[in-house]
């Protein structure tokens, strides 16, 4: 995932909706959104090259999403594991706070940049892995959102993103759900007096600065857009995309979850 904008409200009826765009080459083979062969019991889309994902659910009650972090500076471990496979542990650690804490502590040393976003429906945790630090923090309630740096840096495609989300808190699943799409799939770039200095180059960064990406060879593969209900229902719709933006398929997936505001 390179965009995922979310809003995170613990005690609401509704508790979480994300939005999410996955960016990767598009010679890079991957599954659909569907239910795992070798782990049943996780429903997400895979990466057929390396193995792992870029969000997925688990039934039982659990999500996790994964962007990289853009920074040519930060160079990776040799022979890094993919990042991908971190949703995957996320999602089925036996005791999620511990591993958390490993993670951040020392194991995320050996991967290249990323961002982590896992929720249990009770609490959401970000995990942050940067050139400069690896940062694990509780996600307070509100909107939020990551791109390729680190939790709510004022990117201008997360900042337009997250500021439609926002009106929508309060929207039905079905508007919710139409207004996501046009969010993200808006495929205009910021002005260049709005732009990240991320190391790319100027006209690098330009055409990266749209929510939705455009490319031949490179650019957004998926749309994920996510219900987590307090009555314990986690819907998962995913939109795949060819080069150019050529719309490919649509999957849904609707996961029984224990209830997620559970006697104390």
């Amino acid at each position: 995932m390179c965009l995922i904008v979310l809003d995170w409200r613990p005690h609401a009826p509704v508790p979480l909706r994300l939005a999410a765009n996955r960016d990767e080459r598009h010679d890079r083979p991957s599954a659909p959104l569907a239910p795992w062969k070798d782990a049943p019991d996780i429903v997400g889309g895979r990466d057929l090259e390396a193995g792992g994902t870029w969000l997925a659910a688990r039934v039982g009650g659990r999500l996790a999403a994964l962007t990289n972090v853009r920074d040519p500076g930060f160079s990776p471990p040799p022979n890094a594991p993919s990042r991908g496979h971190l949703v995957r542990e996320a999602l089925e650690s036996p005791s999620l706070p511990a591993w958390l804490s490993r993670l951040a502590d020392h194991e995320a040393g050996a991967y290249a940049g990323f961002n982590l976003l896992v929720s249990d429906g009770e609490t959401l945790w970000h995990v942050h892995h940067g050139r400069h630090e690896t940062r694990l923090q509780r996600v307070a309630p509100g909107v939020h959102g990551v791109s390729n740096a680190s939790l709510d840096t004022p990117w201008p495609k997360l900042c337009r993103v997250r500021h439609g989300v926002s009106a929508l808190h309060d929207a039905p699943w079905e508007t919710f759900q139409h207004r996501a799409w046009a969010l993200m799939a808006d495929t205009r770039q910021a002005p260049d007096a709005e732009l990240p200095d991320t190391g790319v180059g100027l006209e690098r960064e330009r055409w990266l600065s749209a929510p939705f990406i455009l490319g031949r060879d490179y650019g957004t593969r998926a749309t994920t857009l996510v219900e987590w209900r307090a009555t314990g229902e986690l819907t998962l719709v995913e939109r795949r995309f060819g080069p150019l933006g050529r719309e490919e398929d649509t999957h849904t997936e609707h996961l029984p979850t224990e209830r997620l505001h559970r006697a104390r």
